[in-house]
């Protein structure tokens, strides 16, 4: 399965979650990931009736390639660490507690800046709610495990987690995660989710704060 974009992406999954559903969710709200976990948020959130707001947990990168993810911090400030980062390797590649703290607070920063300019301070309790958590899909799963941990902080009534692909080895480890997962797509051979979409570019500030407007 080949995703034309995150909007038909979105679309399917609306579908998927009315099917299952069907008007029994208690008062829902979508929490997406940005950046693009909001496009593919959108079309569910229309589907349902249901208000639209963000979690951003971010990446902690390793020293020298930052796209290689050794940890994940939330907005509330807690740091997931890969659990594939021994300490053989956290002393092979430099990572120290001191660089770790120093990168979290670096994200930190820059997750308040993106509360403040997509949000523009609506804010949208999620405690006794049930909450479908979104994100264009799912790789490794740091970034959206990191989420997990600080939804369930909020006291939501359940979490359903919702994506158009992962990978097939990360499903039964998700599906303990979170009270529901609804997956379109769980191939067993994956390299990266872009390589199920036909349309991956990169979502773009003002494309996020026009689809929460």
């Amino acid at each position: 399965m080949i995703f034309r974009d995150r909007r038909e992406a979105g679309e399917l999954l609306a579908e998927a979650i009315l099917r299952k559903y069907n008007g029994t969710l208690k008062d829902p709200v979508v929490v997406a990931i940005p950046r693009g976990g909001v496009i593919v948020a959108k079309p569910i959130a229309e589907a349902l009736s249901a208000p639209i707001t963000l979690v951003i947990p971010r990446k902690i990168g390793a020293p020298f390639n930052e796209e290689f993810a050794i940890g994940a911090v939330t907005e509330d400030g807690y740091i997931l660490m890969n659990p594939s980062i021994t300490q053989d390797i956290a002393y092979r590649m430099g990572i120290t507690r001191e660089y770790i703290e120093r990168k979290a607070k670096e994200e930190l920063k820059e997750i308040e800046r993106r509360k403040r300019l997509y949000l523009q301070g609506r804010e949208i309790p999620i405690t006794n709610r049930d909450v479908i958590l979104v994100d264009d899909g799912i790789a490794t799963g740091l970034t959206v495990k990191a989420a997990i941990l600080s939804l369930k902080r909020q006291n939501p009534n359940r979490i359903i987690l919702a994506v158009p692909v992962m990978p097939a080895d990360k499903v039964s480890e998700f599906q303990e995660l979170v009270d529901d997962l609804i997956a379109l797509h769980t191939p067993e051979y994956f390299n990266a989710v872009g390589q199920f979409y036909y349309d991956f570019s990169q979502t773009s500030d003002e494309e996020v704060i026009e689809a929460l407007s």
